[in-house]
């Protein structure tokens, strides 16, 4: 028959069977290997969410074995130690007696404690005549001295957790990276493709992420998000493989130049003098190398222009052009700027110079000299409109999801 094995506690704290199954758990798994009672202690601190506990619930706890005088729970020690409520305060940083006894049923709760109260409800000890406690009532360490190996398998558990989000963010991190520089490099290399969905799609997936995600929500959006740099890789590597071939045919093939001719873009865009030189002027050729993006690329990054558009509409890129030169008129750049713009971009991309302008009017003192710097920098081959372009469709899709939230 078990005797003193199982205490109810006092007054109006009601007996629960989980209650009863701790404390005959306790008594079944008594064990004889000492237990470093600090290191028990660090490994609930790390395994705290697994059990339930607040940092102040960890407060109390320290405060408890503190009042243990050795540093190890060794079996046939007497584990009940019996401070009161006013000393226990002291030691936990002067916590309040009603959170203290919150966190003092939290900690008996999570199986940590067992109480062990006299009749009267006191925590005192009966001592013999040497001074040697006899018989303590107050609070029973001895179940951190017999979880001690579960508790540092929850503790080595949240570690290895950890070390797993840890690289799901720092692999999403990097994936996010690659998908952002990928898309740029495709825009600004004028690589063939639906990156403006692709933008999207990744802006969709990026508007998912909560400010503080769990593990499981990184890792689906990991996923996602590789799935989507795979993708973007794909057409790339397509792409690549493609210009491999032309260039191959290009120079196995019987290629006819006529070093007199010239293209229709060059006979369009060049000067009648320069036509009877029959000479590749240098602005022609920085006008060839120049790409022009998708209309439907432009209007995102450059929703703005829509609002001096004959109708609010822009179908096509002769609506566009149409539309900048009112723009132009309206941010008091002179034709000349305008004119160095297109003679150096193409008149399409000085058009998209003028709207990315637009978009950031608020932030540029003189419109004028801005778009002369641009084509200054064009001609020395140190700015690409790609770049630019990205970067406002991204400045446009946060301001979206700043408004949407």
């Amino acid at each position: 028959m078990r005797t003193g094995l199982v205490t109810t506690p006092f007054g109006r704290r009601p007996m629960t069977l989980a209650l009863v199954k701790g404390q005959l758990q306790s008594s079944d798994d008594r064990m004889k290997r000492p237990v470093e009672k600090w290191k028990v202690f660090r490994d609930i601190s790390e395994a705290r969410q697994l059990l339930g506990l607040h940092d102040r619930a960890l407060a109390v706890l320290d405060a408890l074995l503190t009042f243990h005088p050795k540093n190890e729970f060794s079996a046939g020690d007497r584990l009940v130690v019996f401070p009161s409520n006013a000393q226990l305060s002291v030691r936990a940083h002067g916590i309040t007696g009603t959170t203290l006894r919150r966190h003092l049923a939290a900690l008996i709760e999570a199986g940590l404690i067992h109480r062990r109260d006299s009749p009267n409800g006191k925590r005192y000890a009966h001592r013999g005549h040497g001074g040697q406690i006899e018989h303590a009532y107050g609070f029973d360490l001895e179940p951190l001295m017999l979880r001690a190996a579960e508790l540092a398998g929850l503790a080595q558990q949240v570690a290895a957790e950890k070390i797993r989000f840890k690289r799901a963010k720092e692999a999403l991190t990097l994936c996010r990276r690659d998908i952002r520089k990928l898309l740029t490099a495709a825009v600004e290399e004028g690589a063939d493709g639906d990156w403006c969905m692709m933008e999207e799609i990744y802006e969709t997936l990026i508007s998912r992420l909560p400010r503080s995600p769990n593990r499981e929500t990184v890792e689906t959006l990991l996923s996602e998000m590789d799935t989507l740099r795979t993708e973007i890789v794909n057409r790339l590597e397509t792409q690549v493989k493609t210009e491999k071939t032309d260039t191959n045919d290009t120079q196995n093939g019987c290629h006819i130049q006529n070093s007199d001719s010239e293209s229709i873009y060059e006979l369009e865009h060049g000067s009648e003098k320069e036509l009877e030189g029959k000479t590749e002027p240098t602005k022609l050729r920085q006008n060839a190398t120049q790409k022009t993006f998708p209309l439907s690329m432009v209007l995102r990054a450059c929703p703005q222009m829509l609002d001096y558009a004959r109708g609010g509409q822009i179908g096509n890129w002769r609506d566009f052009i149409a539309t900048a030169v009112l723009v132009r008129s309206m941010l008091s750049v002179s034709p000349s700027a305008y004119q160095q713009a297109c003679e150096t971009l193409g008149q399409e991309n000085a058009a998209v110079a003028l709207a990315c302008i637009l978009e950031r009017a608020g932030h540029i003192n003189s419109a004028g000299g801005y778009l002369r710097d641009l084509s200054a920098r064009a001609r020395r081959a140190e700015f690409s409109l790609g770049p630019m372009l990205m970067a406002l469709i991204r400045a446009n899709a946060s301001e979206g999801l700043k408004r949407t939230g």
